[in-house]
């Protein structure tokens, strides 16, 4: 007899309808699996058999089929288990039910018929809803992130034996009590914990604002790394389709365990020896990288010029198009990478170029060596350059600055809103994803702002990109002062955070007290 039961595969972070047909007929014993499944899938015979044997029901002596429809698009994960299960179930009369028809069926079975969590349950749960099912069978593991999906019911099953009930029409398992919204962290860091550093607060309150990039260069020490993991303190909460997206890549990646649908923004830290594939994603099977987990919040690279240099220059397009496409041979998918990029580096190998007490021993030719780690077309994609100086003693034993986390997030969020009226005309959400062709009509510059401009472009070089970056930035400060128009003293701060450019192509570079040999 055959028998028909609806899952779910995931390609990418968009998830597909599958049709398990599960076919029994007489003959020599036998199972296999056919549809392009991979190894997780057709090993799901020997977890599909035990299961049902350990559930109390009869596994067919029989030949049985099991095919995956579409039959040309790769499956992969033990998530084809319980709908297989129940397939071969109704394929020889043990359950019969007409609600097969009206759902879908995700879930991986351990040998006692309990079911597991799986991961991509979400973008799952989306394309069931897309499909016009009315509900979804999933672990009671995975109900929570499933319950995110508001137009579709929810079954949870903690076994085989209760997937059949749900069918049979009984009630639902409970699904774990896990928290529907959680931060990625502990806890909200304050700048209150950073003392002085007025100039890098306001830089960053300004990334914050227009989602700019941003690149902290000074000495160790000086709190480089301590100020870019507070910049996710002043950002804006994720709104819910913000946060439908963000956790959608998070349940690919298998990172929602314990967790329900994100609130806060992601804020992702990987370590310099990070692989091209490891930060932009890629695979045999494609996974979304380290620029697709900070989807809607911060990527921090801490000591950039470590990092690879073809992971580096990887990083270019993602920032530029706010996508990562990824080919091979038997697949194309493309990955949402909206992110802002916050990095730190040292001025040179040693690190005390430009330090006021300290002496640089670094060599000429070495430190033009450690700034051209960086290229210039990546760095051509950072907004802001910020130089970070050490503090001063009288900054650190000071009290707390009155100036707190709430009141700057509170003006993030109001010049988020600015942008957000705008963004009819523009297209995008924030100053810095603005389409080049709307900037100048969507910045709104004064004559006197617009010559120091151009001033500027010609003093130091800048190319087109940075000229518009620099219009970005100082459409993002005028809008934290609520102002309609850019003019000279917006402009001229916006101009500062570009001051690095000569640095960063070995010209003009600090004067190296104490230099010796």
């Amino acid at each position: 007899m055959l028998e028909t039961v609806h899952g779910v595969g995931v390609l990418g972070v968009e998830g597909y309808i599958v049709r398990v047909e599960a076919d029994v007929t007489s003959g020599l014993p036998s199972f296999s699996t056919v549809g392009l499944g991979d190894s997780a899938v057709r090993e799901g015979r020997d977890r599909v058999a035990s299961a049902i044997r350990n559930s109390g029901y009869r596994f067919p002596i029989d030949r049985v089929t099991v095919n995956l429809a579409p039959a040309d698009v790769r499956k992969e994960g033990a998530g084809f288990d319980l709908p297989i299960a129940l397939g071969l179930l109704s394929a020889t009369g043990q359950v019969q039910s007409r609600l097969l028809e009206r759902i879908v069926v995700v879930g991986e079975l351990a040998l006692d018929g309990s079911t597991r969590r799986v991961n991509g349950v979400l973008p799952m749960a989306l394309a069931a809803a897309r499909a016009g099912f009315g509900g979804i069978i999933v672990p009671s593991a995975n109900g929570v992130e499933a319950g995110a999906v508001s137009s579709l019911e929810v079954l949870p099953a903690a076994s085989l034996a209760g997937a059949v009930r749900i069918l049979e029409g009984g009630p639902p398992d409970i699904a774990d009590p896990i928290p529907t919204t959680a931060p990625l962290s502990g806890g909200r860091e304050s700048l209150a914990d950073v003392r002085g550093q007025e100039v890098v607060k306001r830089a960053l309150e300004v990334a914050a604002a227009g989602g700019h990039n941003a690149l902290l260069i000074g000495p160790p020490g000086v709190g480089k790394t301590m100020l870019a993991r507070r910049l996710s303190a002043i950002l804006p909460r994720l709104g819910e389709e913000e946060a439908i997206v963000a956790t959608t890549i998070h349940s690919v990646a298998g990172l929602t365990v314990r967790r329900g649908l994100l609130a806060e923004r992601p804020f992702r830290a990987p370590h310099h020896t990070v692989s091209p594939a490891g930060l932009v994603g890629g695979g045999s099977v494609p996974r979304p990288g380290e620029v697709s987990l900070a989807h809607g919040g911060v990527l921090f690279l801490d000591e950039l010029p470590e990092f690879r240099r073809d992971a580096l220059e990887a990083l270019r397009q993602p920032i530029e198009e706010g996508r990562v496409t990824i080919t091979r041979s038997m697949m194309t998918v493309s990955f949402p990478a909206e992110f802002m990029l916050v990095a730190s580096m040292n001025p040179c190998p040693c690190g005390n170029l430009g330090h006021p007490l300290r002496v640089c021993r670094c060599a000429p030719s070495a430190v033009r060596r450690y700034l051209s780690r960086v290229s210039g077309p990546l760095m051509d994609r950072i907004d802001i350059q910020v130089h970070v100086a050490p503090p001063a003693l009288d900054a650190l034993e000071g009290p707390s600055p009155a100036d707190d986390t709430s009141a700057v997030r509170g003006r993030v969020l109001r010049a988020r809103r600015a942008q957000l009226r705008r963004a009819a005309e523009s297209g995008a959400g924030t100053n810095a994803r603005v389409p080049p062709r709307a900037v100048l009509a969507a910045a709104r510059v004064e004559g006197p702002a617009m010559a120091l401009l151009k001033q500027v472009v010609a003093e130091l070089g800048l190319s087109a990109r940075a000229f518009h970056k620099v219009v970005r930035i100082a459409r993002t400060i005028a809008d934290l002062e609520g102002a309609e128009t850019v003019g000279t003293a917006h402009m001229g701060e916006a101009v500062q955070y570009r001051g690095l450019d000569r640095l960063l192509t070995g010209e003009g570079q600090p004067r190296l007290a104490g230099r010796r040999g």
